[in-house]
């Protein structure tokens, strides 16, 4: 069983930035594909950014077309953590932000392939 824990979260002006954390439980962290995933109210649960399994230095990453050149999704297997740097933040970026692993090889874009979640941390953007 795989533990996620989400950190990071808070209130942001348009155009911050805030930076998410996820540290996972466990010794396999470099074999699980990881995402965020964000939902906000009345909205459904939608994948921000995800990163592929690897115990390189490089791993293949997606993201949502809302996001890609804001934010940037990384990780590091020493620490077993992953993270988010969101910048240029936008009002509709404001959403409850999710961890999420799944021990499979590659990238995974599909919501339904991830395995453990995080319990979320808000993501506010207003002046």
């Amino acid at each position: 069983q795989v533990q996620l824990v989400e950190s990071g979260g808070g209130l942001a002006q348009p155009g911050g930035s805030l930076r998410l954390s996820c540290v996972a439980s466990g010794r396999t962290f470099s074999s699980y594909a990881m995402g965020w995933f964000r939902q906000a109210p009345e909205k459904e649960r939608e994948l921000v950014a995800s990163i592929s399994s690897g115990g390189s230095t490089y791993w293949p990453t997606y993201y949502a077309d809302s996001v890609r050149g804001r934010f940037t999704i990384s990780r590091d297997n020493a620490k077993n953590t992953v993270y988010l740097q969101m910048n240029n933040l936008k009002p509709e970026d404001t959403a409850v932000y999710y961890c999420a692993g799944t021990p499979q090889y590659g990238l995974i874009t599909r919501g339904g392939l991830y395995d453990y979640w995080g319990q979320g941390t808000q993501v506010t953007v207003s002046s």
